[in-house]
């Protein structure tokens, strides 16, 4: 056994025994002091919050200060076609501004992990990044000053003679879609390229030796590696539009009816919170489907596309 003298009681921890260094209970105590910010995130900022939300849910108000508790906030959702028709809408466009963030980002993530080497690879992919570094009301402001009657692309269109006076771009779900994929490709191309970089370059080159063609050797080897980079991908970007308000609200105009929109109403213009927090839990209950019916049709976990 390994006695410990004076000496040693005056050396640096690094120096002790392992025996003394790794006790179970500073070992555990560790563990705790590391857990402890997440737990604290989660819970006061996510957990509590929502149960409080889901409670102010169920309040129905039949008197000044005077509550009961049900459902009819929930019910008065579906008994109202608006409501869910505008829930149903959201989700739509929302899965379609999902599916063209992933068309369009794959080429890209796939070109910037493995066609570029070094510094261009790096230089490029900060200029993919530098879009976002302003906020996105900025971005969506620029969106317009693009796509208005007066805006740029108008005018080039007439100035060339393929339109015969200006059109109005904004106000539809044309240009919603086109804001919605912009504001959200970098969180569909940055899981991509982790994804892709862990792709060894040598399957590719086998099966392109094999004669495999490129359609082939896309389906068979690149998209299943990359799958779950896909996945975390588009469940970040499906989060992001279903909830995103300013986009709908700036590119779509009066035209537009986002879900996010009526719970902004509910909450802020008509102060009705119980209606309002109903609104939000369904939407939640929303994405939580869609996500997990992404997951099932994947054949993904969520562990798995996390890690």
């Amino acid at each position: 056994m390994t006695e410990i003298g004076s000496s040693d009681l005056g050396a640096t921890p690094a120096k002790l025994p392992t025996s003394v260094r790794r006790q179970p209970g500073v070992a555990r105590l560790w563990f705790y002091l590391l857990l402890l910010p997440p737990v604290l995130w989660l819970g006061l900022l996510i957990i509590l919050p929502h149960i409080q939300l889901f409670i102010l849910s169920l309040k129905e108000k039949v008197a000044p200060r005077v509550y009961t508790y049900g459902l009819d906030n929930y019910i008065g959702f579906f008994n109202e076609p608006l409501y869910w028709m505008t829930l149903l809408r959201t989700a739509t466009i929302s899965i379609l501004a999902t599916a063209l963030t992933l068309v369009i980002a794959f080429p890209v993530a796939y070109y910037i992990a493995k066609m570029l080497r070094g510094r261009t690879k790096n230089l490029i992919f900060v200029l993919a990044l530098l879009p976002f570094w302003v906020s996105e009301l900025v971005r969506t402001l620029g969106w317009i000053m693009l796509l208005r009657e007066t805006g740029i692309i108008s005018n080039t269109l007439l100035s060339l003679g393929l339109i015969p006076e200006r059109v109005e771009l904004l106000g539809n779900d044309a240009a919603i879609i086109t804001g919605l994929v912009y504001t959200s490709m970098l969180f569909m191309v940055v899981p991509l390229i982790n994804s892709l970089d862990s792709l060894d370059d040598s399957l590719i080159e086998a099966a392109y030796d094999l004669g495999g063609k490129g359609v082939a050797i896309l389906r068979e080897i690149i998209i299943p590696h990359a799958m779950p980079g896909i996945v975390a991908g588009s469940i970040v970007v499906f989060m992001l539009t279903l909830g995103n308000i300013v986009t709908p609200a700036f590119l779509g105009g009066k035209n537009s009816i986002w879900f996010t929109d009526q719970i902004y109403q509910k909450f802020i213009v008509r102060f009705n919170w119980e209606q309002g927090s109903a609104f939000g839990f369904l939407l939640l209950i929303t994405s939580s489907l869609v996500v997990w019916l992404g997951l099932k049709l994947t054949r993904q976990s969520l562990a798995k596309t996390i890690t």
